[in-house]
Formats: structure tokens, C-alpha cells, sequence
């Protein structure tokens, strides 16, 4: 799906199933993430009309996200709590952070791609959540926000995409090379931690 390189392994729906109220808190956690992150990335990077609307809009959405995840757990009797670490998310910065950079583009590029493949990863994890409560009537509003925000994320992806081509001056072809590099880092992420075993799949988003 868009540019993953490895699928998400069938067992992290079985912990999900196990506890889907963990798993909404975390993903409310992560919609609040994801608004922080391009709220920073647009006061960090100033310069762009473009790239500053864009990043701005996404934030407006994320948050909207995250208050409809907040009022779903609230009608659950479930408290927010505080946010864990993702790791998964942890370990993707330090793989960027580590990989060798192109230096023909910006750093800006390898922190849009990293927002777009974090996106990605989210709008395949999304896919699988909806159609894993289809069958559970309990579930049907998860369902239907689920699917929505899994077209909502393939968005978001093209969004980062897209605005990693303009700060690299319209090279598309240099900024799709770096980011199929950066999403074989990431499907090794994925795929080391499938391989932990059933126990290290987590109810997260990025579990």
C-alpha cells in the first residue's frame, strides 16, 4: 500500500481485538502527534506560503481527528491517560537520522518523507482495523470512522509527498528514490518487530 515495503503482520489485529479501548487511546495519542509534528515543521520552516497552509490544514485535521477518538472514548467511560512511547516511531526518526542523506536535497525533504511514511503506515493500519470490527455490531461506529480515516491518511501521505517534491525544487524523481530507500528502513521496523513474536505486538496504531 502506497509505498510500504512490508505488510503489517496478522497477528498485531488479534492484540488489537484484545483490547480495542488501549488501542483508541493510542490512537488519539497519535492524532495529537501528528497535528504537534506539522504544526513544528511549519513554524520551523517559515519561509513557504505553500508548505506553511499545507502543514496548518493537516494540523486542523489531526486535531479534529483527535477530539472525535477523545469523545468516543468519553462515551466509553475510558480516561485518555498519558502517551506512551511509540517506538515504532522512535525508531523510525533514528533510521532517517541515520541513513546516508542525498546531499542534493534539503534535510526538509527526509522530515516530510518521514511524516509521509508514518501516514502510510497509519492509512494501512486503518484499512485493517475497519475491516477487522465489521463483524462486531458493537464496534460499527469504530468501523465507520476507521474507514474514513484511512482515506483521510492516504491524504495526509500524498500531502508530505508532495510538499517533499517542492522543497526539492520539483526533482519528483530524486525525492521517490529517497523515499523508497527510507521505506525499506521502515519495513525493516515493521518486519523485526512481527518478528519479536505474538507477545510484542501491542494494541497501538503502531504496535
Amino acid at each position: 500500500m502506497l509505498c510500504l515495503k512490508v505488510s503489517t503482520d496478522g497477528h498485531w489485529i488479534d492484540a488489537v481485538l484484545r483490547d480495542v479501548d488501549a488501542v483508541l487511546v493510542d490512537h488519539a495519542h497519535c492524532e495529537m502527534k501528528a497535528a504537534s509534528n506539522a504544526l513544528s515543521l511549519a513554524a520551523r520552516h517559515p519561509g513557504s506560503t505553500r508548505l506553511s497552509l499545507a502543514l496548518t490544514d493537516l494540523a486542523r485535521e489531526e486535531i479534529d481527528h483527535f477530539q472525535r477518538v477523545l469523545a468516543l472514548l468519553a462515551a466509553r467511560g475510558v480516561a485518555l491517560g498519558p502517551p506512551t512511547v511509540d517506538g515504532y516511531a522512535a525508531d523510525l526518526r533514528r533510521a532517517v537520522h541515520g541513513a546516508p542523506r542525498d546531499a542534493r536535497l534539503p534535510v526538509l525533504v527526509d522530515r516530510l518523507l518521514l511524516g509521509a511514511l508514518i501516514e502510510a503506515r497509519s492509512c494501512e493500519r486503518f484499512k485493517l482495523l475497519a475491516q477487522a470490527v465489521r463483524e462486531f455490531p458493537a464496534h460499527a461506529d469504530l468501523q465507520a470512522l476507521w474507514t474514513e480515516l484511512f482515506a483521510a491518511e492516504a491524504r495526509h501521505y500524498t500531502t508530505f509527498f508532495d510538499l517533499a517534491i517542492v522543497v526539492a525544487s520539483g526533482d519528483r524523481a530524486r525525492v521517490f528514490a529517497r523515499l523508497e530507500l527510507l521505506a525499506e528502513l521502515e519495513g525493516d521496523i515493521v518486519h523485526a518487530a512481527a518478528g519479536s513474536g505474538n507477545d510484542a505486538l501491542r494494541a497501538t496504531i503502531h504496535g
